[in-house]
């Protein structure tokens, strides 16, 4: 069992940054891929980021050039560092985890989820 722990979330205005984080308890963190998805009110949750274990990255096309997703196997954290947010990115984020062969686009392909952190963006 793999718990995961966001932190980070809080209010930011349009055009600023915030960094969120997720620290996972998996002993062989290393082997995990891991991704974001988010949940914005009234919508369904989507992917977001994620970073293979090698360190291959994916972006959904709405946050490319903004987000970016990063790990640190040491520390067994990820990280998503979001900049020039817009009140669109507003939502709960949720780190997540998978297997060596899972796809981190898809919530499906995902064992272990946190509990989420929420970022509001005002306008």
């Amino acid at each position: 069992q793999v718990q995961l722990v966001e932190s980070g979330g809080g209010l930011v205005q349009t055009g600023g940054s915030v960094r969120i984080s997720c620290v996972a308890s998996a002993r062989t963190f290393s082997s995990y891929n891991m991704g974001w998805f988010r949940q914005a009110p009234g919508k369904e949750r989507e992917f977001t980021a994620g970073i293979r274990w090698n360190g291959g990255t994916y972006y959904a096309d709405f946050v490319k050039g903004r987000f970016t997703v990063s790990r640190d196997n040491a520390k067994k954290t990820i990280s998503l560092q979001m900049n020039s947010l817009k009140p669109e990115d507003t939502a709960v984020y949720y780190c997540a985890a998978g297997g060596l062969l899972a796809d981190i686009r898809t919530e499906e392909g995902m064992d272990y989820w946190g509990k989420g952190t929420l970022v509001t963006v005002s306008s």
